[in-house]
């Protein structure tokens, strides 16, 4: 086999609102090493057959010719790693992944089970415990807390119709996947990654270089177990609303006396029905702002990983926010790294606050014009999922999609209809 790759393809498979990458890294026409960056959905638009993650883990399987090297499983999100679910039966798409028989799995340090909320205890994992700094059991048991949450907010009944819609979204994105998460713990070796740290890829893939970007430990910042709202310097919010108090033309007839409470029945007297409607509004909105703040908790421990083949680097951040990013886009030496990048999976769906506008600026292989090393995007995504137009929060966002197209070849798989569900970039 060749010291280094001649080239590498990335197919980008459709899985509705999730992501499912696989890197290919050819050494010659009869040696390829293959790498599967996630494997999830929630969702797929009207029409895609109920087999469609049959046919991609069947599709897997066949590209690989049986043989998988390696796993990264960028973070616990139930559209990045459903996939990996098996079945007792064992014909679920897990089983399929399990057959190819991976090396290794890569997954974010949050994800060893030695740290779990028992290793404030005098343990052998006391030692990780330090290494990944203080507030680590408490970080670890708020992630695992997250999935009951999501269970009681799917729970949830009689809320608004818009804040019922978003609030299970989140809630199905969250709930506890503990199939996948075996499989994933039990399939290989499995290697638990943080900023700066050996990905255990080197081994696997002969002069590729990957540099681990993020998730930082809570040693290195603490940056991850907080969360922005908003910021006009790194998310792409539009600078200034027109009409901020104003709802959207499409909006404002949808309803025409919001205010009005509809009986079902005498469950509520009707000089009640006003205060019954703002109660459950104001529990609607304080649900959501709790699943909000647990979903990009999560997002934020999501796996970077910078391939380097040859000249070229592959960028693959999984949902990391700012929040993660902040750490390394702070070192020198990743600054340095990230302004050749050739080919960026775009972050988390093409959400306004997982491409910070630092990281963007810091491509210098965009360009308005085509030429040949013009940057490569890809984005796994789904409209009318998460978020809206008017809080500007819809995924894919608008002003980052127009953006992409303005100064990259951006691909989505949104391109993809009918029988096709994976697209090949070399």
């Amino acid at each position: 086999m060749a010291k280094e790759p001649t080239s590498a393809t990335i197919r980008t498979y459709h899985v509705g609102f999730g992501d499912c990458f696989l890197i290919s890294f050819e050494y010659s026409r009869k040696s390829e090493r293959h790498v599967l960056v996630d494997f999830g959905s929630t969702g797929f638009p009207k029409g895609v057959p109920k087999s469609r993650m049959m046919d991609i883990a069947k599709n897997i399987k066949q590209r690989t010719r049986g043989k998988l090297h390696a796993v990264v499983a960028t973070h616990r999100h139930r559209d990045h790693i459903s996939g990996f679910a098996t079945e007792k039966a064992g014909k679920g798409t897990g089983d399929v992944i399990k057959s190819l028989k991976p090396d290794l799995i890569v997954q974010p340090w949050t994800e060893d089970p030695k740290l779990g909320p028992e290793a404030t205890g005098p343990s052998g994992s006391n030692a990780k415990i330090k290494k990944f700094g203080a507030g680590t059991s408490q970080q670890i048991a708020a992630l695992l807390l997250m999935h009951e949450v999501a269970d009681q907010s799917l729970a949830a009944r009689n809320l608004p119709k818009d804040l019922r819609h978003e609030v299970g979204f989140l809630g199905e994105s969250n709930i506890a996947n503990p199939s996948a998460v075996k499989n994933l713990m039990k399939m290989a070796k499995n290697s638990y990654v943080y900023c700066g740290s050996k990905s255990g890829l080197e081994k696997i893939l002969p002069g590729v270089k990957v540099e681990v970007l993020g998730p930082p430990t809570l040693k290195q910042t603490d940056m991850i177990k907080k969360r922005r709202s908003r910021d006009p310097d790194e998310f792409w919010h539009f600078q200034v609303s027109a009409t901020p108090l104003a709802a959207p033309a499409d909006k404002a007839q949808t309803t025409l006396f919001p205010r009005y409470v509809e009986s079902r029945g005498f469950s509520h007297r009707i000089n009640a029905r006003w205060l019954v409607h703002h109660a459950r509004t104001v529990r609607g909105e304080q649900l959501l702002q709790i699943v909000r703040m647990l979903d990009q908790e999560m997002n934020n421990t999501s796996v970077i990983l910078l391939f380097q083949v040859g000249k070229k680097k592959l960028l693959f951040p999984g949902d990391a926010q700012i929040e993660n990013w902040q750490y390394a886009l702070g070192q020198k030496k990743y600054q340095s790294l990230l302004t050749s990048v050739n080919l960026y999976k775009v972050g988390h769906h093409g959400s306004l606050n997982a491409t910070p506008k630092s990281l963007w600026k810091l491509f210098k292989n965009k360009s308005e014009g085509r030429t040949a090393n013009r940057l490569l995007c890809l984005m796994s995504t789904m409209e009318g999922k998460h978020g809206s137009v008017y809080s500007q929060t819809e995924v894919p966002r608008t002003k980052l999609v127009r953006e992409l197209h303005r100064k990259s070849d951006l691909f989505t798989t949104q391109q993809l209809k009918g029988k096709d569900f994976f697209h090949d970039t070399v």
